[in-house]
């Protein structure tokens, strides 16, 4: 398994419109800074009214595919 650790910061409206259609994926770099692109929709459990905010561990299978998604 591959765990990548990252920091996010995004606004409520931001998200939305990611969510929405506008754009249907959230490019990150994590702290190693490999630059990650991952499915909108995986951050959606950690929306509120703020945003989506934090430490976040990605954890993938030897073939890069997708396992986990966690707040830290």
């Amino acid at each position: 398994m591959n765990q990548y650790h990252f920091s996010l910061n995004i606004s409520y409206q931001t998200f939305l419109s990611h969510y929405n259609g506008a754009a249907s994926s959230v490019q990150v770099i994590t702290d190693n800074g490999l630059r990650l692109q991952l499915p909108a929709l995986r951050f959606r459990p950690f929306l509120s009214q703020l945003g989506i905010r934090g430490r976040f561990r990605l954890t993938t299978d030897q073939n890069n595919k997708f396992i986990k998604l966690e707040t830290l």
